[in-house]
């Protein structure tokens, strides 16, 4: 009798607990980075942490300013008058531009103020302001990073 009444009791436990547990987690196929992340102008290739899957949709935004020039701040559009010259990280745009790369050896693009593509390769997205001297910069853009799984997406 005492086995019988333990087995009842464990059985109504189980009950409880599959009753009262989380729903499973199910992964979206959007998914956007919550936090702003800051990249500065004094640094070389920064990785944001995001991993790109080949044929994702990305899009990135960016504010905020940033010393290319002596005595200039400019937005991540980089600088009016002054363009990339051929040996910049990418020597076409603005210098002082915002630029961006997925993965290691991933080919350069320029993202400026905002970039909407699809990805032609899978790894991390890394981002740096396009200039050859980074000691003498300052200052940093916030960026947000939208990644959207589409039906061409490869891991």
């Amino acid at each position: 009798m005492r086995k019988l009444l333990l087995l009842a009791g464990g059985i109504a436990v189980l009950v409880v607990l599959t009753q009262t547990a989380q729903p499973a987690l199910t992964v979206s196929l959007h998914h956007s980075e919550l936090l702003t992340k800051r990249i500065y102008a004094y640094r070389d290739w920064q990785s944001t942490g995001v991993r790109i899957d080949q044929g994702d949709r990305v899009e990135i935004q960016a504010e905020g300013e940033w010393l290319y020039t002596p005595d200039e701040f400019h937005g991540p559009a980089g600088h009016p008058r002054f363009p990339a010259p051929s040996f910049y990280p990418v020597s076409k745009g603005s210098g002082g531009a915002l630029i961006g790369r997925i993965g290691e050896t991933g080919g350069r693009f320029v993202v400026g103020e905002r970039i909407n593509m699809q990805a032609t390769q899978h790894g991390i997205l890394y981002l740096r302001i396009n200039d050859d001297i980074l000691s003498d910069n300052d200052g940093w853009v916030a960026v947000r990073i939208d990644v959207t799984e589409t039906e061409d997406s490869l891991p």
